[in-house]
């Protein structure tokens, strides 16, 4: 008896210490952030920053506004978003609903795979097939547009928006659907005009959960996406995104340059974009449990 008291106790602690670690790890990360982008704040002003059009660090004089770059990053998200969360959302329903046996198994491990491949592998697929398809079927003087990115991104973030639509419909109670039956409602009817609305707060907390993945991603969007740090007006123009600056341009920065210091900043206006993005996601998956 008092072995197993002492055996749970270690666990408690253990996971109690892991929430603590992981918490201290965010505020650890954030903190050297803004203890490296202050430095270019006091030499660039926020507003200038966030609201600047041009991005030329290495020129003279230096340009240092984001504005094409935020542009870049949400407009690769929104089209990502728009491919990505119709298809998860019937591959969710599909999964739960529709199928059975084997086949559902295999489904669920073909999506856990697709999770697992490598983001550069992927990048470099859409290099080879996507790039040259979408310059010859859209006419484009190039292929490496927001829309081979939002592709590509869309396919990356998939899987954590079936997994996690997926239990949200599962944990729907069969009482609603077995009710709607019932009162008539064929199988179909069942699932859009109920099932759907129980589980929304769920899908939309896995939506939000995708948004939050595509616009970290890195390589596959440097890839793909053109590397252009303009204002884009469409999804078929090449576009420069926050993540993809970063990753390009920290190997050349002068260490403790402006440039260098601009760099973090960046970090900074990503980790905040990031993490109001998973506190959203994080209220609606409190409200589905409600």
């Amino acid at each position: 008896m008092k072995l197993r008291l002492l055996k749970e106790f270690i666990i408690e602690k253990l996971i109690f210490l892991s929430g603590i670690a992981s918490i201290l790890f965010v505020i650890l990360i954030f903190t050297f952030l803004l203890k490296e982008g202050i430095s270019f704040f006091k030499e660039i002003g926020l507003k200038d920053f966030i609201g600047g059009k041009y991005w030329y660090p290495i020129s003279e004089p230096e340009r240092f506004g984001i504005l094409p770059l935020i542009l870049g990053s949400l407009l690769v998200t929104l089209g990502a978003i728009i491919i990505a969360v119709p298809l998860s959302i019937a591959c969710a329903f599909y999964i739960s609903e529709v199928v059975q046996g084997k086949a559902k198994d295999i489904l669920k491990s073909g999506i856990e795979m697709l999770a697992a491949i490598p983001s550069v592998v992927l990048g470099f697929i859409g290099i080879v097939t996507l790039v040259p398809w979408m310059k010859k079927v859209l006419n484009l003087p190039t292929g490496l547009t927001a829309l081979s990115g939002s592709i590509m991104l869309g396919l990356m973030a998939m899987p954590t928006i079936i997994s996690i639509s997926e239990d949200a419909i599962n944990a729907v109670p069969k009482a609603y659907k077995e009710g709607a039956l019932a009162l008539g409602a064929t199988r179909w009817q069942a699932m859009y005009r109920v099932v759907i609305y129980a589980a929304l707060p769920g899908i939309i907390a896995a939506s939000m959960l995708g948004i939050g993945r595509v616009i970290g991603e890195t390589m596959a969007v440097m890839m793909l996406s053109g590397n252009a740090a303009v204002i884009p007006s469409t999804l078929l123009e090449p576009v420069r995104t926050l993540t993809a600056t970063i990753a390009a341009e920290m190997g050349e920065a002068v260490h403790g340059g402006l440039h260098y210091y601009s760099l973090f900043a960046i970090g900074i206006i990503l980790f905040v974009i990031t993490f109001m993005i998973n506190v959203i996601a994080d209220i609606f998956l409190h409200r589905n449990k409600k």
